[in-house]
């Protein structure tokens, strides 16, 4: 990847679940050095600030959805922003909650359905939040993107879709919890999906080289969702919904230095980042470092950090 612009957009959600904290994600990564790791390997970076949402509108909603005017209202406002953000160069949207991308990736789909181009999308989660707002038992909307922006129904209080991520373009890596409605949804339609014992059997490279080849054959736009719980929680422990058995910090590298030799991606979202729940900001730090090696960083230029 060539030297780019990377435009930095805040968007503190903390509407897609219960647990509270994610809203100081944006400030955790800038104060971590996300700028200055990115201006480091050559690119321009500008940081265009927060997102703030759209005015609330009541809504009603089953009982047990959380938030659902709340998170409307967010997606409401960072769908034109990621849109337009894509034609100024390479969008990395801070995050706030996995709800964030609700608008982040009908947004950046809407784009490169005006440029003509296909849209892919690579989802790196340990859950492959495809329920919908009736579906999902604990109502928190932080695990519906994926079915919202593949088009299933449920979604009548978002804004309607411009331009749908087709499922087939969708791939789910390293999932681990996935329940019974998901699996039901999942089966149903032609994601990619390799889930954790799928890496465990094959590896990472040949896997994911596979999607990303087509992307690259179909000169496709690449947006990749990064959800701190694809991270092993003894590497990554600031995140509300830790599942054990995620990526290690080299296998988490490797999935992010292939990206940058690929050439592919186009956008990025950085989700579920709770300081509160952080240790003297080492996950902030490894997120930021992981950005850094999807940005162009060799291992062998990676600095040595201590967090004694």
């Amino acid at each position: 990847m060539a030297s780019t612009t990377c435009v930095l957009i805040g968007a503190p959600v903390d509407s897609g679940k219960r647990r509270r904290g994610c809203l100081m994600g944006p400030a955790a990564y800038r104060t971590a050095g996300l700028a200055e790791a990115l201006r480091s390997l050559g690119h321009a970076v500008r940081d265009l600030g927060d997102v703030t949402p759209a005015a609330l509108r009541t809504l009603e909603a089953p009982d047990h959805v959380h938030a659902l005017s709340e998170t409307v209202a967010w997606t409401e406002a960072l769908l034109p922003v990621a849109r337009d953000a894509c034609a100024e160069g390479l969008p990395i949207f801070l995050g706030g909650d996995h709800s964030l991308s609700l608008g982040t990736v009908a947004g950046v789909a809407t784009y490169a359905a005006a440029v003509e181009r296909p849209i892919f999308l690579l989802w790196l989660d340990a859950h492959s939040d495809i329920h919908t707002p009736v579906s999902s038992k604990s109502g928190n909307l932080h695990g519906t993107p994926v079915g919202y922006v593949t088009g299933r129904r449920g979604f009548d209080a978002f804004p309607s879709l411009p331009a749908p991520v087709p499922p087939e373009n969708v791939c789910l890596f390293g999932i681990r919890s996935v329940d019974a409605p998901e699996r039901e949804a999942l089966a149903t339609r032609r994601f990619t999906i390799h889930d954790m014992r799928a890496i465990d059997e094959a590896g990472i490279a040949r896997p994911l080289q596979s999607f990303l080849d087509r992307v690259t054959a179909a000169n496709g736009l690449l947006h990749v969702s990064l959800d701190v719980d694809f991270l092993d929680p003894s590497i990554a422990p600031a995140v509300g919904t830790t599942v054990p058995g995620g990526l290690t910090f080299r296998e988490a590298h490797l999935v992010m230095e292939m990206l940058h030799d690929s050439g592919c991606l186009t956008s990025l979202d950085l989700v579920e980042l709770n300081p509160f729940l952080d240790e003297r900001g080492r996950t902030a730090s490894l997120m930021v470092d992981l950005v850094a090696s999807a940005l162009g960083r060799r291992v062998f230029d990676r600095p040595t950090q201590s967090f004694a």
